[in-house]
């Protein structure tokens, strides 16, 4: 497969093996979020976006597996790298428990891992005086420790935003907010009081702003003489820069210069969940990077592979058995993956590409004049369109993918792209003209039923 040549080629989707596929794998597995029957055939060609499924249909993949893979398929850098290791058994120790060597010196091995992680990590987030890493299995697992550690340094409530997704286990459920179905009936850890996440002009004025003591909704409750909530009880505020799940909703300045402005005044802790957005997501290392708001923690996951919170020595817990995991620290192919992908990220300026190619995407698809189309936002390749229903979104992601071009939802009505960070112009190019398709097929269905 030619990256330079190759195009999206589609008989029927899904075809009759991806039905079938699909079909043996639900006798098994518990009902879940599976968008569409693609299966992606991992011993077929595949190269960047694009990819191949069981039938041989070749698609185009702007979904960089919900930013899981984010430099798409067989990247060399990383291809290269994994085919230098002699894979031994095991390949997951106890990674609390014990160390794993790669080779020598530590500094800089032969084949990195969880330690050569860390400390890349650590070098991402220096400007925020971050100094120590604690590695997990997953995203949600970061944010677990995020708020964890948070509680440990003192504090039992916890402030989150309306439309927030920060994972699915329990204690990240408790601060959800973007969709019921997620929380309904679980229980919830106590305290955590939610608020509005202004994304637009409007709505910092009308939802964010008040006439109140504090001079908005966050500052009125914490105000301390005509507030409702001790400033000292907060344990922390946890906010996605850029919301995923609920929409890709950036967050305005001024709203994160006034977080900025509360958490200096009252010492507050603020953890930033970067699972989605980080990582050269955006253009930048972490999405928060972009606005006048200093994390004091970062939850991390997704391209990295493993989960990592990240913080600085004074937050994270000084006794030893008060963070733990069994196989966290221990994956020692997921942890050299994430670190080959930050060495891409930098030795490749990938962040420039990113912000290249962000334009390029955003500036096409504002000029479409898309049918149904009520917005274009995003920053980087963290890219949504929001329709006027959900009907028409999940119309216009099925007609793409008819068209062998992979998207996914997000939000109530809203179209997330997230082409892989290494994505060209001609892939763009290719991409947008697909998507144009799509949504031209789902506006002329429509008439048609109408």
């Amino acid at each position: 497969m030619d990256r330079d040549t190759v195009e999206p080629q589609v008989g029927t989707m899904p075809g009759e093996r991806a039905k079938r596929w699909a079909e043996y794998h639900h006798r098994y597995a518990a009902p879940s979020t599976y968008v569409y029957e693609f299966v992606w055939d991992a011993q077929a060609e595949a190269v960047g976006p694009f990819c191949t499924d069981v039938d041989g249909n070749v698609l185009l993949d702007f979904t960089s597996h919900v930013a899981a893979a984010p430099l798409g398929y067989n990247n060399p850098t990383i291809r290269e790298k994994l085919a230098e290791f002699d894979l031994v058994d095991p390949l997951k120790i106890a990674g609390q428990d014990f160390y794993v060597s790669g080779g020598w010196p530590p500094e800089d091995p032969e084949f990195p891992g969880p330690t050569q992680l860390m400390d890349r990590l650590v070098a991402m987030a220096d400007h925020y005086g971050m100094d120590r890493v604690f590695l997990s299995n997953s995203g949600a697992e970061a944010v677990e420790n995020a708020i964890k550690i948070c509680y440990a340094a003192g504090g039992h409530r916890a402030v989150t935003f309306e439309g927030a997704f920060h994972g699915r286990t329990l204690g990240a459920l408790s601060l959800n907010r973007s969709k019921t179905v997620h929380r309904r009936g679980y229980p919830e850890v106590p305290g955590v009081v939610s608020v509005p996440y202004p994304a637009t002009p409007e709505e910092y004025e009308t939802r964010w702003l008040t006439d109140g003591p504090g001079g908005n909704v966050l500052a009125d409750k914490l105000h301390p003489d005509r507030g409702v909530i001790d400033p000292n009880e907060v344990a922390y505020l946890i906010l996605e820069p850029i919301q995923g799940e609920g929409g890709y909703r950036i967050a305005h300045p001024e709203f994160a210069r006034d977080l900025e402005d509360l958490r200096e005044r009252y010492d507050l802790k603020i953890v930033a969940d970067e699972i989605q957005s980080g990582l050269g997501r955006t253009g930048e290392l972490w999405a928060v990077d972009d606005f006048e708001l200093t994390p004091d923690v970062i939850a991390a996951g997704k391209g990295l592979r493993v989960g990592a919170t990240i913080s600085r020595s004074d937050v994270f817990p000084e006794e030893t058995g008060r963070l733990s995991s069994t196989w966290g620290a221990g994956d020692a192919i997921a942890a050299m993956q994430g670190v080959l992908t930050i060495d891409a990220i930098h030795e490749d300026d990938l962040l420039s590409n990113v912000r290249e190619r962000g334009e390029q995407l955003r500036r096409r698809l504002e000029a479409a004049d898309l049918p149904g189309a009520v917005d274009v936002r995003g920053k980087g390749l963290m890219v949504a369109v929001e329709f006027d229903t959900e009907q028409r979104r999940e119309a216009v992601v099925a007609a793409a993918l008819e068209r062998g071009l992979l998207t996914i939802g997000c939000g109530h009505a809203s179209l997330r792209l997230l082409p892989p960070l290494d994505v060209t112009e001609r892939e763009i190019d290719l991409g947008v003209e697909l998507l144009l398709e799509a949504v031209e097929s789902a506006a002329a269905d429509r008439s048609r039923s109408a």
